[in-house]
């Protein structure tokens, strides 16, 4: 379990797509909480590297070998392995109609849709909605901690970094092959592995562009993820501001230009 869950983040450095959710309360996003900067800076230093040198190359190979077509197949896949877990933190934050929309689609995909690879959920109107333990803890009114960046994994808080290893324990592919060690391992590595290269190509373009755009990066990638943080709050707090930084593929430009007009 030790081994799976240092695996993904390393290769994953600077990679937070679709995993951030809110901080608690009316904090100004340009206020960050930065008191560890000058071991931020080091580390965030380290992980750039690891993600030039490493991560980068193999995600732009994967791109240059793989058409769209195959690369939508392999991440409506991964989408749908990770289906369960979005269903029971939908349920534990209180979303019970998006909980069994997550079950559904997973039923359906995982048959109808050969294993994922075709969502066919999505064409009958059952639109899949990703969360995490991070935003069932923020909805749960869990303070959300200083910033502060983990050698390979990136930009975290204490309440991120929580979410994470709960994530990674309960993961539906650990579980389902938990009884053979030999089959995990091999299982499991390739998994992460893949998922890490996946998720750095659909993010290749945008960290790109906001690196060309940025005067300082390490200031611009921290203010993005902070920004990030605030679109989901606590329930019992009505007056959490929102901020659209959502960084899917699909709405790159729409990201970028909000964050261009701040």
């Amino acid at each position: 379990m030790i081994k799976k869950s240092i695996l993904f983040p390393a290769m994953a450095a600077l990679i937070f797509t679709t995993s951030s959710c809110a901080t608690i309360g009316n904090t100004n996003p340009h206020e960050e909480n930065d008191s560890l900067e000058s071991y931020n800076r080091a580390v965030f230093k380290f992980n750039y590297q690891v993600d030039k040198y490493v991560l980068k190359p193999i995600a732009e190979g994967y791109r240059d070998i793989t058409s769209e077509a195959f690369r939508n197949r392999v991440n409506s896949f991964l989408d749908n392995v990770r289906e369960p877990l979005y269903a029971g933190n939908h349920l534990l934050q209180g979303n019970f109609k998006q909980a069994g929309i997550e079950v559904s689609r997973f039923a359906i995909n995982t048959t109808l849709g050969l294993a994922g690879l075709f969502d066919v959920a999505e064409g009958w109107g059952l639109s899949k909605k990703k969360t995490n333990v991070d935003e069932t803890l923020a909805s749960w009114c869990v303070p959300d901690g200083p910033y502060f960046m983990l050698p390979f994994i990136g930009p975290s808080t204490p309440r991120a970094a929580t979410g994470l290893v709960a994530d990674t324990v309960f993961d539906p592919v650990y579980w389902a092959t938990y009884n053979d060690a030999n089959v995990r391992d091999k299982i499991t590595y390739t998994y992460w592995g893949v998922k890490a290269v996946a998720t750095r190509e659909q993010a290749l373009d945008l960290l790109d562009e906001l690196e060309r755009g940025s005067v300082d990066f390490y200031s611009t990638m921290r203010s993005a993820y902070l920004q990030n943080r605030k679109n989901m709050g606590c329930h019992n707090d009505e007056n959490v501001q929102t901020y659209d930084f959502d960084f899917g593929i699909e709405d790159e430009d729409e990201a970028f230009d909000e964050m261009e007009a701040e």
